[in-house]
């Protein structure tokens, strides 16, 4: 399966409670942190929902 690198660009202050335990769900607590995940489609659809704080990007 393809893997996807996903990097913290904006932060979660101000964001509702739901995004910020999404974010530490895909494992991200620092600002410019990137971490590799499986393109499964949870992952994808966790990786929807805070897209506007995030830069994602296909791992070859």
């Amino acid at each position: 399966m393809a893997k996807i690198r996903v990097t913290q660009v904006k932060s979660k202050i101000g964001r509702p409670e739901r995004q910020k335990r999404t974010m530490l769900a895909l494992g991200l607590k620092k600002m410019n942190q990137t971490v590799e995940h499986e393109a499964t489609p949870q992952v994808l659809g966790m990786v929807k929902k805070v897209a506007h704080l995030l830069k994602v990007e296909e791992v070859k």
